[in-house]
């Protein structure tokens, strides 16, 4: 019987990087970080150097032909994993660029084992380790071979227990290449403009004794670093929620009436689409879910894609923010992956343990996501509906829908069959004026109103008001000549 050996796993300190690693980067393993200039090797070298570098296990950093290493950290020092009490304590950095310049390999290895062999460190990094493929491939240098010198220096690097990396300026040469046959790690790091955005994926291709999530996973680099937006993970239900009616609690929306359209509320856990034109009021009822919800001691998330909800604009929405009722998604990148939309949103849930969101709105949604994610809209709606509803959270989205009084759609996306209950507005003209209808579509397992009803928007909100005569026809949103019976009688 043999004993399994146990691979202590290091923390790179780069959120969501773990995760993807399968819950870390192997100790002592050998890496090739790879990918076009610019994508952000050097940066996620220096995230990982930083978070893993102590004087107890010292990083070298070594510097071939690339930026001297003033000019380097004069760059990497903008960051704040940058730690400057670790210079010359924890970590090193040595340049090899007159080594490399002479185009011998011999001479760069015997200068990487001196140095590796004066400091013990823990880490490793050469960077840029393209450059001495450049060197092995001058005229007049037959007695170099590069497939001898990654094998040389891979095994010494894992005797000495270091954990390496080895950074270059790869694209996708893949073919017979001995430095991805030696790696115990292949990082590739990638990036493309997609209209007016960047947009920056990472891949693990290869990590010898890890189960990594398989695919590319889009990274962002910001003043904190870099971040990567491993796909959400669904929650798995116990037997109590699968088994739970989400028919016995229901949420009331704090429109009075409107909870007596729905049959008695919301379901619990179901998510809703409000549907309409612009300025029906499909904001001022996604406030006010969020606000009965504060009201009963819940708290809420908005997702908030469009304005910013300031006091200005939506005073009770402001204020339950500002007392940490409601948190806050405000994002107005214009390059976001549906990974990191999810992530933003799940964090704020997490954090204030919420059971409301609103997504306000899925227009808004759409054109914050990269091009890449916005060609296949209705999958990334589904992913963000999967993960929510997983979560046990109850979920309202606002669509914009272009009223053309002609026809009656439900989602500009063909996607209503994802949602459990939808709620439409409308305008209508009756009487010379232009009035604003509202009608429960659906809500799945549940009876509902079949009722179109005026309603008004006023400073105390909406309020919803009798069933409209004549009903037929006025969904669908042909205009009728028929008045109210108070304007019938106001006629006579």
């Amino acid at each position: 019987m043999t004993t399994k050996v146990t691979i202590n796993l290091l923390h790179t300190g780069v959120p969501g990087l773990d995760e993807v690693f399968g819950g870390g980067l192997p100790e002592y393993s050998f890496n090739l970080v790879a990918g076009p200039p610019g994508c952000g090797k050097t940066t996620l070298a220096h995230q990982i150097m930083f978070a893993l570098a102590t004087p107890e296990r010292s990083a070298l950093y070594f510097t071939v032909l690339g930026e001297p290493p003033l000019k380097m950290l004069r760059y990497q020092q903008q960051f704040d994993f940058f730690d400057r009490k670790l210079i010359n304590h924890g970590v090193r950095f040595i340049n090899l660029s007159e080594d490399a310049m002479a185009g011998n390999l011999d001479r760069v290895l015997r200068r990487i084992v001196d140095e590796v062999a004066l400091h013990r460190p823990g880490l490793i990094f050469v960077d840029s380790f393209r450059s001495l493929v450049f060197a092995n491939t001058a005229e007049g240098n037959p007695h170099n071979s590069l497939a001898q010198f990654v094998q040389q220096l891979g095994m010494l690097l894992t005797s000495w227990q270091a954990t390496t990396f080895l950074l270059g300026e790869y694209f996708d040469e893949l073919d017979a290449n001995p430095v991805f046959t030696v790696a115990d790690g292949l990082i590739w790091l990638r990036q493309s403009v997609q209209g007016n955005s960047m947009v920056r994926k990472i891949e693990i291709m290869k990590m010898r004794g890890q189960a990594t999530l398989p695919g590319l996973h889009t990274f962002r680099i910001s003043s904190a670093g870099i971040r990567v937006f491993p796909p959400a993970r669904v929650a798995v239900a116990t037997h109590a929620e699968m088994t739970a009616d989400p028919l016995d609690r229901r949420l009331l929306m704090g429109v009075p009436l409107l909870d007596e359209m729905l049959g008695g509320g919301l379901p619990n856990g179901y998510s809703l689409l409000v549907a309409g034109p612009s300025g029906s009021g499909k904001s001022i009822l996604a406030s006010a879910f969020l606000a009965e919800g504060a009201r009963g001691g819940e708290t809420g998330v908005l997702a908030a894609f469009e304005q910013h909800p300031n006091r200005a604009r939506n005073r009770v929405l402001a204020d339950l923010i500002h007392r940490g009722q409601v948190g806050l998604v405000d994002s107005r990148a214009s390059d976001l992956s549906i990974d990191e939309v999810v992530l933003l949103i799940m964090s704020e849930v997490r954090r204030l343990g919420a059971s409301r969101i609103v997504i306000d709105s899925l227009t808004g949604f759409e054109l914050a996501l990269a091009p890449t994610f916005r060609a296949d809209f209705r999958q990334s709606l589904l992913r963000l509906i999967t993960t929510l509803s997983s979560e046990g959270v109850t979920v309202l989205m606002t669509s914009e829908l272009e009223d053309r009084y002609t026809d009656l759609r439900f989602s500009p996306y063909g996607a209503a069959f994802l949602t459990d209950a939808i709620i439409v507005q409308r305008y209508i003209e009756l009487g010379s004026r232009l009035l604003r209808v509202m009608a429960v579509i659906k809500v799945r397992a549940s009876n509902h109103s079949n009722a179109l009803r005026e309603f008004t928007i006023s400073d105390d909100g909406i309020s919803i008001g009798a069933m409209l005569p004549n009903q037929e026809g006025l969904l669908g949103g042909r205009p009728t000549n028929r008045r109210y019976p108070e304007q019938e009688a106001a006629a006579e």
